[in-house]
């Protein structure tokens, strides 16, 4: 028995001995001319590795300071380099026949570069093309002739490499991955940590896949699903199906959104992606946090979930949001319509339908929208409804159409009480310190420049009917002329009379809004909107004055 037991432990001995020699004895460097050729035949782009070690341990050959060219009319830098290509191999065939069997390939710290032209055109458009132009598939200078192929054929579990190069599994370990755009000013957006695995790779079938990476500005993407075959002729058209999970996605940070929209926030995203390699469909849901959509907003205080379905057209750099659900509490407001990429900018032509939101659950979205109440006030009940039409580019929209106000309550703002000239001169008192709104309607143009309101309608029981049109400039300053239609019979309306403006039943008096959405003052415009009436009458009245100056003169307010 120690005999049997001694033999073995020498047979143990001089195959681990063998194991151990076997390297001296196989010149690994030999197969580096066939594995640059092979993998340069196969991308359409020069490679090229450094010095080759085998390791008997791990059946693998690694490879230092691998380069793989860019397309020339996009770069002259790399389009990938990497700390180190490790290729699983099979070690019979490599011993004993000089055969390269390839069961793995393993990237290690790469840093590759994604460039998109203007015209639509990836860097990566000509990976693998057999048919593109010399300019976009560069040759080696004096590369290597490929060695002739073994007519045998690989073991299960293997492929060996070809022209059609076909890998069992393929990674992409603690990858750097730049994405950036030709001609332009725009910083590459750059994803950090890249981890993918791909399982039986080739350029020929479709192959399952995983990746995972951090979003610039913070956040984590996780994608899993298959894609192929590769297009031969633009490997960015390639067809491809998907499972999407964004986490943590900083919108401002993130370069995802241009930043002098103003857009910010934090957003999870889960959805679907597919692509037949012209058309891209997806959908999902995106939620987000402290959400800003104004270059003067501040960030709300509650989540907004978006539920929506695109297709994109990848030829046209087009797409149609066919479907988008925004949901804010029990607030639903439907976004559709298209959009274009023309360079740096993102056009839109969208429409934004809102009928009866519940105001109270708006509340919470307005300082996102930069919309500033006066100091201390805040909408209560009622509801909001709106149709918009959302054109032009990202950072400067023009946003146009009709809102109305309904059966709500202005807290914390009598209306009355800075109307105390008005409303005096009517025999109104205060209506208390809340201002209760029957309707409010306007047409609202939304600019860079400002905000226009035209046909203003606005009634207030305790008051009456309030009309006229204004701006709010970008600043929040004020300038509004407008007309309160009081009660027949009251003072206003006798002194409408004897102005010359009408009969008793008119009852209009004009003032001026001014000072800011936070600060809003009220003044009686008299001037502006009786004075050409009442020099009409010519003559002083008692005291020397004329009648503009003693009709100002009843609101506490000096001729200029």
């Amino acid at each position: 028995m120690k005999g049997k037991l001694r033999i073995i432990g020498i047979v143990i001995v001089v195959l681990l001995l063998i194991v151990i020699a076997l390297p001296f004895f196989v010149n690994v460097n030999s197969f580096r001319p066939k594995l640059e050729s092979e993998l340069t035949d196969a991308l359409g782009r020069q490679v090229k590795v450094g010095n080759l070690d085998l390791s008997i341990w791990s059946g693998s050959v690694a490879a230092q300071d691998v380069s793989i060219a860019d397309d020339p009319a996009f770069s002259q830098a790399p389009f990938v380099k990497a700390k180190s290509l490790k290729v699983g191999v099979e070690l019979m065939p490599l011993i004993f026949s000089k055969s390269l069997r390839v069961t793995g390939l393993t990237l290690d710290q790469p840093e590759i570069t994604l460039l998109h032209a203007p015209s639509g055109k990836w860097n990566f458009s000509t990976l693998g093309s057999k048919s593109g132009s010399p300019a976009s598939t560069p040759a080696p200078a004096q590369a290597p002739k490929p060695a002739p192929k073994e007519a045998s054929k690989p073991s299960e579990g293997s492929t060996a490499v070809s022209p059609n190069l076909s890998v069992a599994k393929l990674n992409v370990n603690n990858g750097r991955i730049s994405i950036g755009k030709t001609q332009s000013r725009e910083k590459p957006q750059v994803y950090d940590k890249v981890n993918i695995e791909v399982r039986d790779f080739s350029f020929t079938s479709k192959f399952p896949f995983t990746l995972s990476a951090n979003l610039p500005g913070g956040g984590d993407l996780k994608l899993d699903g298959n894609a192929g075959p590769i297009n031969p002729e633009d490997a960015s058209n390639t067809p491809f199906d998907a499972q999407i999970k964004v986490a943590k996605l900083d919108l401002a940070a993130s370069g995802f959104v241009e930043p002098s929209s103003g857009i910010a926030g934090l957003a999870n995203f889960e959805g679907k992606v597919t692509s037949d390699g012209k058309q891209v469909h997806t959908t999902g849901t995106l939620k987000a946090d402290k959400l800003k959509l104004s270059p003067k907003g501040t960030p709300a205080q509650r989540t907004v979930e978006v539920k929506y379905t695109l297709d994109h057209d990848l030829q046209k750099q087009a797409g149609t949001l066919t479907q988008s659900d925004v949901n804010l509490g029990k607030a639903v407001a439907h976004l559709t319509g298209g959009y274009r990429i023309q360079g740096d900018s993102t056009l839109l032509n969208m429409k934004l339908a809102a009928p009866g939101m519940p105001v109270d659950e708006l509340v919470a979205m307005l300082p996102a929208l930069g919309v500033v109440l006066p100091s201390g006030s805040s909408l209560k009940g009622g509801t909001l409804s709106t149709t918009l039409d959302i054109v032009g580019p990202v950072d400067k929209l023009v946003i146009t159409g009709p809102i109305k106000l309904a059966d709500t309550r202005l807290a914390g703002f009598d209306l009355g009480s800075k109307l105390s000239a008005v409303s005096a001169l009517a025999g109104k008192k205060s209506s208390g310190p809340d201002t209760a709104i029957q309707n409010l309607s306007t047409n609202v143009r939304v600019a860079p420049n400002g905000i226009q309101t035209q046909q203003i309608n606005l009634s207030v029981p305790s008051l009456g009917e309030i009309t006229g049109d204004g701006t709010i400039s970008p600043s929040n300053a004020l300038d509004f002329k407008m007309n309160a239609k009081l009660a027949a019979g009251s003072a206003a309306a006798g002194l409408t009379q004897m102005a010359g403006l009408g009969g008793a039943a008119s009852g209009t008096l004009p003032f001026l809004i001014q000072g800011t959405t936070s600060n809003p003052t009220f003044v009686p415009d008299v001037k502006g909107m009786v004075g050409s009436k009442l020099k009409g009458l010519g003559g002083n009245v008692p005291g020397g004055k004329s009648p503009v100056d003693a009709l100002t003169g009843l609101f506490g307010k000096k001729k200029k």
